[in-house]
């Protein structure tokens, strides 16, 4: 087998992937179409932060339960897809059951959505700050 040693590597596939290895690690970067292209774990419950996160560069908190992730990169137009939901909302017993979210702007250089989710007595779909981590994440092509 071959290798092939380089500091920069530029390029674009469009068919295939370009799979880059760091030298001494693992660390391995996957350019293709189709792949996660900005996610974001997210901490605070009322005030959120963000824990870990990839092309994500600030968040903004808007109003309960609604965040405004802003891209690093910007996606190549507004039509990606969206997945948000809560990890962790603080109740002692877990997880309250089924989370979603609600879409108020999805443009090329942020998201802007809401996390709903029911309670342990019934799924009453309210807005909530109550989770103590939620996480949202974007496929789709980059700019």
């Amino acid at each position: 087998m071959s290798e092939i040693l380089v500091n920069k590597l530029t390029g674009t596939s469009t068919a295939g992937s370009i799979l880059v290895t760091g030298e001494g690690n693992s660390t391995t970067t996957n350019l293709q179409q189709g792949l996660c292209k900005v996610w974001a774990s997210i901490s605070g419950g009322g005030t959120p932060a963000i824990e870990d996160s990839l092309n994500v560069s600030g968040i903004t908190d808007v109003s309960t339960g609604r965040r405004k992730p802003a891209y690093t990169n910007n996606m190549g137009n507004a039509t990606y897809l969206v997945i948000a939901g809560v990890m962790a909302d603080g109740n002692t017993n877990g997880a309250r059951g089924a989370s979603g979210s609600q879409i108020a702007d999805r443009n090329a250089a942020y998201i802007d959505y809401t996390i709903y989710y029911g309670s342990s007595s019934g799924s009453d779909g309210s807005a909530s700050d109550g989770a103590t981590i939620d996480g949202i994440g974007i496929a789709g092509d980059l700019a």
